[in-house]
């Protein structure tokens, strides 16, 4: 079994400016991840369905 990480480009739901994360395509899993271009906090889900990788991306709760 070999590890690779797989290359998703998603859109920021802040600055709306398009970046790549890496996602581990062994399960799915939900994390929190900054942007690289406005550093905000990017709430990520990914779901892993056999070779599909589906990411939904949006702004995390801060709570104000």
């Amino acid at each position: 079994m070999s590890f690779e990480l797989l290359e998703e480009l998603v859109t920021c739901p802040f600055c709306w400016e398009t970046i790549t994360i890496l996602v581990d395509p062994s399960e799915s899993q939900t994390y929190t991840e900054d942007c690289f271009v406005c550093c905000r906090p990017i709430l990520i889900d990914t779901e892993i369905n056999g070779d599909n990788v589906q990411v939904r991306v949006t702004q995390e709760d801060l709570g104000f």
